[in-house]
């Protein structure tokens, strides 16, 4: 299956579905511990399930606000349903990759740099987005692969700009585990230089949940945040737009969660 995708003052791509193929042989120059480190394709994918997002660039609005952070909420969730790994890859270098995803606090993530596009060329969604400035970039999209198989592709809809209608986290955890229930976002209201917001946050971090932050100052009082949880004392603590608490009622939720 072609999709033709036409990109403004460029020619048009036509972008393969390569659902049933292998993915392209490509080597990755990584950066780790201030070294660089060759990565292939063989190792990212052989003998495991990965899904991998690809997208036009780092600190790209649609990219840092919702591609990249949704998948990294999703990870575990996905790892629970069978993926091994979840892959960011894009067109970047391995300096901009490393700083973006310490940025967005992409635990979760391996972000891989395919700054000559080898390896998006050969997956046929090297696209020319000239007309920004930008170069050659990916197309965005994502992939289930299992033993370096691709087993399924969403492939971004043929339209002007940057589509972000089907490559997006939850329609990938819909196809794997389908009624899966994603986890709630969770947001957590602190003080600076408070032990009991340390401890919030601790044990969300040790109990595998990523959160939102919101830390009193900048405009954001005590009175406002009485305002929304009828407290004036930090931390609070909302999941799914429901009240837990202090870390105390939080752990004790955990502990509810877990049993």
């Amino acid at each position: 299956m072609l999709f033709s995708v036409f990109m403004p003052n460029s020619r048009i791509a036509m972008l393969p579905n390569k659902e049933g193929q292998h993915v392209p042989q490509a080597t990755f120059k990584t950066r780790q511990n201030d070294k660089w480190v060759d990565v292939t394709s063989a190792e990212l994918f052989d003998g495991k399930t990965v899904v991998v997002f690809s997208l036009p660039g780092a600190y790209t609005p649609t990219c840092s606000s919702t591609h990249l952070p949704r998948y990294n909420e999703l990870a575990n969730t996905l790892k629970a349903h069978g993926v091994d790994e979840v892959v960011c890859i894009s067109v970047n270098d391995a300096f901009v990759m490393n700083e973006w995803g310490q940025a967005q606090e992409a635990e979760n993530l391996t972000l891989i740099p395919d700054g000559n596009g080898e390896f998006t060329e050969g997956m046929g969604m090297l696209v020319d987005k000239s007309s920004l400035g930008f170069g050659k970039r990916s197309w965005r999209y994502s992939m289930l692969v299992k033993n370096g198989i691709i087993e399924k592709m969403f492939i971004e809809p043929e339209k002007e700009g940057d589509p972000f209608e089907v490559s997006d986290a939850d329609t990938m955890l819909n196809y794997i585990a389908p009624g899966a229930k994603a986890p709630e976002p969770i947001t957590v209201f602190t003080k600076p230089g408070c032990p009991f917001c340390a401890k919030a946050k601790s044990l969300l971090r040790e109990a595998g949940l990523r959160y939102e932050e919101i830390s009193l100052g900048n405009g954001i009082t005590s009175r406002s945040l009485y305002a929304v949880s009828g407290a004036g004392t930090a931390p609070q603590v909302f999941c799914g737009g429901q009240k837990i608490g202090g870390s105390e009622q939080l752990e004790a939720w955990l502990g509810q969660r877990g049993q």
